[in-house]
């Protein structure tokens, strides 16, 4: 468990706090391209790590992403006319263009170079795969953007969806492994699925032996538990700082997958994630009976944007008699869908769950880690100035997880080696020894 004082210091990521630091470091995934749809569309509220922020599309398709109060009298710019390359205030005309620079003063003295001296708080912004990545961190030129494989090649699915709780407890989730035998599958029974699968082995045993290892850009883990003779099954994931994960579903060197949690503020939280390929999110009912993620209907305001259907107002619209029937893949929990019975159980929590009341067991030996890993590398940043690790290598994120079958004995790590990589092609593995369960 964590004592208190490390609780706050991990939840907290406000601008000056110690994990905001760390996570300013980082380009974050801010806007989905659709929300600005065209030059000059309409400006967009945007809460990225305690901070209120307005992103616009400009003339020129360029993506601006500035302080919300005017620096003039602090009117929200979302009110503004995205117009001529800029975001004009309409309480008295003042104009920002998407680097914060002041390009018109219409209320001053024509002769007047008062606007040369007032600039709006601004942060860079690129656009990739559908995705518009901030960077609010202080270095000129920014770090390079991750190569993350789901957001360089094409035909690249993004789904996101917003839930009201710490970004930590649902980047536990998808660190998590075990999870999902009960809380996914747990009405499932292993006599059920097809031979010789990954499906069979996961559900036939529940449990599994963890072991943790350290990369250029975060950690790995991979889980363990029989096989059939002579082999052992094994689920093997990643988390790259600051929050990004990739989750064991599928087969090792196929997956094309990240996830990464947003801090939006403490307390609410954007869960972004982008597949390539089979079983992709938003690509359907898949195999494992997850439907796809239902969203209400953007709003305008700071914490409008892609909330889910099923949500903590409504119980995430458990089902107790489907609960009592503890059949099909929804009976278990009587939650409909791998996404929102997750998500009933992160944002059950607590906006804020105090970690000193915690007893956590071996299977949680990947969590530990990554609250030490973050806890860490925020301390040297803050007491020395060491730039965190993943910061200035883009390619650490060049990775993929899943799960194998591997002789009994191996070293998981040299076996994997390959398979972990990404951008490789594996075109002799086959995607059916997975089975319907991810």
């Amino acid at each position: 468990m964590l004592r208190q004082e490390e609780n706050e210091l991990l939840c907290h990521i406000g601008p000056g706090t110690l994990m905001g630091n760390l996570f300013r470091q980082y380009w974050l995934p801010a806007a989905v391209s659709s929300e600005m749809p065209s030059a000059d569309s309409d400006p967009l509220r945007v809460m990225l790590l305690g901070e209120p922020l307005i992103a616009f599309r400009d003339t020129n398709g360029k993506v601006g992403l500035i302080q919300n109060n005017c620096p003039h009298r602090g009117a929200s710019l979302f009110f503004g006319r995205n117009e001529e390359a800029g975001l004009r205030c309409v309480y008295h005309g003042w104009k920002f263009d998407t680097d914060g620079n002041c390009i018109d003063m219409p209320n001053e003295p024509a002769e007047s170079d008062f606007k040369s001296k007032v600039k709006a708080v601004s942060y860079p912004t690129e656009e990739r795969g559908g995705i518009i990545w901030a960077y609010m961190g202080p270095r000129t030129p920014p770090p390079p953007l991750p190569e993350l494989e789901a957001n360089i090649l094409p035909d690249s699915t993004v789904n996101v969806t917003m839930q009201p709780a710490n970004y930590m407890q649902i980047l536990e989730g998808h660190i998590d492994t075990l999870h999902a035998g009960f809380l996914h599958y747990g009405s499932l029974k292993a006599e059920d699925q097809p031979t010789g699968t990954f499906s069979e082995y996961q559900i036939k045993e529940r449990t599994a032996t963890l072991e943790v290892i350290d990369t250029e850009a975060g950690s790995a883990y991979a889980a363990w538990r029989a096989g059939g003779p002579g082999e052992t099954y094994w689920r093997v994931a990643q988390w790259m700082f600051p929050s990004y994960s990739i989750s064991p579903p599928g087969v090792l060197g196929l997956g094309k997958r990240f996830a990464i949690e947003v801090p939006m503020d403490d307390y609410h939280t954007m869960i972004w994630q982008a597949s390539i390929g089979r079983g992709r999110p938003g690509s359907g009912l898949n195999l494992s009976g997850a439907s796809p993620l239902r969203l209400q209907e953007n709003t305008t305001d700071w914490f409008g944007r892609f909330r889910t259907r099923q949500n903590v107002d409504n119980d995430f619209l458990v089902n107790r008699d489907l609960q009592r029937s503890n059949s099909g893949p929804n009976g278990y929990t009587g939650i409909e869908g791998i996404p929102p019975q997750d998500a009933a159980m992160t944002v059950s929590m607590g906006p804020i769950y105090d970690r000193s009341q915690e007893h956590l067991g071996t299977s949680d030996m990947m969590v530990i880690r990554v609250r030490r890993r973050l806890l860490a590398a925020a301390r040297a940043l803050a007491d020395h100035g060491i730039t965190p690790p993943g910061v200035d290598q883009p390619e650490g994120y060049r990775v993929r997880g899943g799960q194998v079958f591997l002789p009994e004995g191996a070293d998981w790590v040299e076996a994997t080696k390959e398979l972990r990589k990404a951008f490789v092609e594996h075109p002799d593995l086959d995607p059916s020894v997975k089975g319907p369960l991810n």
